[in-house]
């Protein structure tokens, strides 16, 4: 299973742009967190780039990630990543007995929030800070539809602070911002 293959695979059952960024931003965080685990950096990085590709088809629990599940069992993706992404979802009842399904469960709904978190600052992701995405992690209008407690608990299940979590996915996202509409457009660019 091939990274085109997933991509390809995403890009047939998902329209939307700001999900498939958010896929992109997902696969980022999750090849940073293998190479630093010592994990393969392809698996880990289609887990994160596939496991919401079913939503746009099936967005409620719990078909999704359920039947998107079974799409992937059909197109022989390994049984290691299709329990990480059942995993994501608490209602799946599929525990995350796994480091790939801890990270990706981590990583998903914090993504989301640095996402928010960058599309309102005037430098984007560049000068984001993990006490700005903290601080902003406190109002619950901000990014309403968010988990925080999934945000904190992803954090908690690989063992690191949430800070320091937080850090290491800006971090990874700052290296794809431009793939993920994060980047921050010089004046420059703008003149015709």
């Amino acid at each position: 299973m091939g990274r085109d293959a997933a991509w390809n695979l995403l890009c047939e059952y998902t329209r939307s742009e700001s999900l498939r960024k958010h896929a992109l931003g997902v696969e980022a965080c999750m090849r940073a967190y293998a190479r630093q685990f010592g994990e393969d950096e392809e698996a880990w990085g289609l887990t994160g780039l596939i496991h919401d590709f079913d939503y746009e088809l099936y967005p409620q629990a719990p078909d999704h990630p359920l039947k998107g599940s079974e799409i992937l069992k059909e197109k022989g993706y390994p049984d290691e990543i299709r329990r990480a992404i059942l995993g994501h979802a608490d209602y799946s009842g599929v525990p995350r007995d796994s480091r790939l399904a801890q990270t990706l469960f981590a990583c998903d709904e914090l993504v989301g929030f640095i996402t928010a978190c960058s599309l309102v600052r005037p430098d984007k992701i560049q000068g984001l800070e993990p006490r700005s995405v903290l601080k902003r992690m406190k109002d619950k209008a901000f990014a309403r539809s968010v988990r925080r407690e999934d945000i904190r608990r992803g954090a908690e299940e690989l063992g690191v602070s949430l800070e320091q979590h937080i850090a290491f996915c800006i971090e990874a996202m700052r290296n794809s911002a431009e793939d993920l509409g994060l980047a921050t457009t010089s004046p420059a660019a703008t003149k015709p």
